[in-house]
């Protein structure tokens, strides 16, 4: 995999396929690997780009805590030192609020828009007792393994990127639904029929994005990336057609 020197860092990241650009924004404690069947099923028909950003994947953590404006940040980066000045996003938890941020923010940069399990503030998480359903046992442990086996930091850094995110997700994001009303990518607003986003949260997202559309994942929790790969990236691939 190759590696690119950033502000940040160096951030490693795949590209694969041909067409046009298409960039994978994984989900926080997640890597590329999180998303690898729906990039590789997308692959036919785009060019797919998976960057890891700080503290994820094979890319080494840097000081200080986690902000959904650093991942922005961290993005746009990428897609100018990668020569890219439009990209469609498709982007799941972190990655779809980065995405949401990006086509809020940076509207001339974003192509479309895919956000998979995204909230706007901490208020979209279902209770604690509901959450406890939406990610087995095994699937925290594929995702603590796939840590331990792909950090530059070494499995003993987990409890501080753990750490790190467990007090993002307290904070942030916020992001008030009526700034979503400048959007002007073509949106997909997309979660699991579990998910720990709660369903109203989601719908709240849609509802705020001109034209977005809205789409439930059934028979899946938060991790549906994971879950539901061929039926996401069929949909995915539907909605870019339009």
């Amino acid at each position: 995999m190759p590696t690119i020197d950033l502000p940040h860092g160096p951030t490693h990241y795949e590209v694969s396929g041909s067409g046009a650009p298409l960039v994978l924004l994984h989900g926080g404690f997640c890597s590329a690997e999180a998303m690898r069947e729906i990039g590789e099923a997308l692959a036919p028909s785009y060019e797919v780009h998976a960057p890891e950003r700080p503290g994820h994947g094979r890319t080494a953590d840097v000081e200080g805590p986690f902000a959904y404006s650093a991942m922005v940040e961290h993005t746009l980066t990428y897609l100018d030192a990668l020569n890219l000045p439009k990209a469609h996003l498709v982007g799941f938890s972190d990655g779809a609020i980065t995405g949401l941020l990006l086509a809020r923010d940076h509207a001339d940069r974003v192509a479309s828009l895919v956000a998979i399990a995204a909230n706007l503030d901490p208020s979209g998480f279902v209770s604690d007792e509901e959450a406890a359903g939406t990610m087995s046992a095994e699937q925290h442990q594929q995702l603590t393994d796939e840590y331990a086996r792909l950090s530059p930091d070494g499995g003993g850094h987990e409890d501080v990127v753990v750490g790190k995110l467990v007090e993002l997700w307290k904070q942030e994001p916020q992001i008030a639904p009526e700034s979503l009303a400048g959007v002007t990518a073509p949106t997909l607003v997309m979660a699991a029929d579990r998910d720990m986003i709660s369903l109203e949260h989601t719908a709240l997202i849609a509802r705020s994005i001109p034209r977005a559309q809205l789409c439930i994942v059934p028979g899946a929790g938060h991790l549906l990336i994971r879950e539901r790969p061929q039926l996401i990236a069929t949909i995915v691939r539907e909605f870019l057609a339009q």
